[in-house]
């Protein structure tokens, strides 16, 4: 009985195995046996769609999924074949393999204790065993390491501590601690999640931070990694603005990576943790993949640039209050109607060309429909006494709808700061947006410290922040801030260092997200 059954185990390796040459694009649960696990690892295989038309060898990445999940939860929940066929066919990333392995509970890495060395079995198994059944670029250029959560975390750490081996790394929704939250974590989720690994279990507060867990945190492997080492990196993070805990720590972990200047692209969208979000991400993600096997500069994400609608001239309406001539952009019905409209004020230092583009795209965004008629008020930056001063002379001159909820207060670079401080402090604005903003890490702290508790969640925010940006650390806390105050707000990081036309492209989305919150 013995022998039929170990028979029977042979042949199904051997099928496996054997699908490889048979002309099958996607195999899933392949199987390899690891000499260091003692055990079979099950992996799925995505090959490009001409792989068997060619000679030509191709580069691969091994896709990491998270706690829970498969080696064929790439392949059924993460549809990789039909994203990379699309991104091939449009030209937008080059064939690749994608390899998906049984990551179990692993988190990638070799337990503390030396039960189960999976990093090892990884490096020193799995990529040989795959260079060896398939037409692979074995080097690191061709090499890339991609996952979620868990497998976000796996990629992270495979690039930093095997950067010989993997080239690239894209960590989606790290599921990573920072050492505060690693120390205060629920014993029990500590237990059973990170103490079996860096362990061991049952220890608590300041004992967890042992040498085995500062050796596989990101956090200090960054911090004691060499600057030549360093400037070997190539990575490229992704995290959803509905996040928890990871919102901290994945913030976090960007700023330690800006102050060691790391080589990473960092992005924020909407979103959670969700196979819908880290689907979305995928066109990016495999484009900048494909740059990296290129040995080429990243070319950047794929933006599609706002439509400008021309203005008609009595759209720019010129107000004047005190000394201030006060720029206004209205509907196109505006003077053939007597309703009243919501309102965005705008403080920043805009010149005339530039209040035309901003009226554009907002013209635009009307005469389609895709959001609700509306007014722009351009302020000139003021401090809080002097700009609070002005609002309700304005308002004697244009038609604004009664109601905090129908007006907003957008920000743009130096002007951030103090529209932050109205939003947050008076009861007159139901939002409040800050795009590229000039704001440091303490005066957020201290402005969302100082907020005034009944005001605080009755305004909704939007942060729009450039990933290359100076003042990454102070509009990457007001995220933290306010999730850590459950305030509702919506964060973006998008890539780019900042300026108007940066600023413009992103100008869309907080049009859609104001127009949805004055009708909400």
């Amino acid at each position: 009985m013995k022998r039929t059954a170990l028979l029977f185990f042979f042949c199904v390796i051997l099928i496996c195995n054997l699908a490889a040459a048979s002309g099958l694009r996607i195999m899933e649960s392949m199987v390899m046996h690891s000499k260091i696990l003692k055990q079979d690892v099950s992996f799925s295989v995505c090959l490009p769609s001409n792989y068997y038309s060619v000679k030509q060898s191709f580069p691969v990445v091994y896709l990491l999924h998270g706690l829970g999940d498969d080696e064929a939860s790439w392949l059924e929940f993460g549809q990789i074949s039909q994203y990379a066929d699309k991104a091939t066919t449009e030209k937008q990333a080059v064939p690749m393999i994608f390899v998906s392995p049984q990551g179990y509970r692993s988190y990638y890495v070799n337990d503390y204790n030396g039960t189960f060395l999976y990093q090892d079995m990884f490096v020193k198994e799995l990529v040989p065993y795959i260079d060896s059944l398939f037409r692979t670029i074995a080097d690191r250029q061709h090499r890339a390491v991609m996952g979620y959560s868990m497998g976000g975390f796996g990629a992270l750490i495979l690039h930093l501590k095997h950067p010989d081996i993997f080239g690239t790394a894209v960590p989606l929704s790290i599921s990573v601690r920072t050492d505060e939250q690693y120390i205060t974590e629920d014993a029990s989720g500590w237990d059973d999640q990170w103490g079996r690994l860096f362990g061991e279990p049952g220890l608590k507060g300041t004992d967890r931070i042992t040498e085995y867990y500062r050796q596989n945190s990101p956090f200090h492997v960054l911090s004691q990694m060499p600057a030549t080492e360093i400037k070997k990196l190539n990575i490229y993070i992704d995290n959803g603005d509905k996040e928890k805990t990871l919102c901290r720590s994945n913030e976090e972990l960007h700023m330690l990576m800006r102050n060691l200047a790391v080589p990473h692209e960092f992005r924020v969208r909407d979103g959670g943790h969700t196979f819908q979000y880290w689907c979305e991400a995928l066109p990016n993600s495999l484009r900048f993949i494909s740059d990296a096997f290129e040995g080429k500069p990243y070319r950047g994400d794929h933006i599609i640039n706002p439509t400008l609608l021309t203005v008609a001239e009595k759209q720019l309406k010129t107000l004047i209050v005190g000394n201030d001539q006060i720029t206004v952009f209205v509907p196109l019905e505006y003077d053939r109607t007597n309703r009243a409209y919501p309102v965005i004020y705008c403080v920043g230092s805009f010149g005339a060309m530039q209040k035309q583009s901003i009226a554009s795209v907002v013209n635009h965004e009307i005469e389609e429909n895709d959001v609700c008629p509306l007014l722009l008020v351009f302020l000139p930056e003021k401090d809080t006494a002097a700009l609070n001063a002005i609002f309700t002379q304005i308002e004697d001159q244009i038609r604004v709808r009664k109601g905090y909820k129908f007006r907003a207060i957008a920000g743009f670079q130096n002007g951030a700061k103090d529209a932050f401080l109205i939003g947050m402090n008076e009861k007159q604005f139901g939002i409040c947006i800050l795009s590229d903003g000039f704001v440091d890490k303490e005066s957020i702290t201290g402005i969302i410290s100082s907020g005034k508790k009944g005001n605080i969640k009755l305004t909704s925010y939007f942060i729009d922040a450039p990933d290359k940006g100076s003042f990454y650390e102070g509009n990457g806390n007001v995220h933290i801030l306010l999730r850590d105050k459950d305030v509702q707000h919506e964060y973006r990081v998008r890539q780019g260092n900042g300026g108007f036309e940066w600023v413009l492209k992103g100008l869309p989305e907080i049009i859609t997200f104001s127009a949805k919150r004055f009708h909400k």
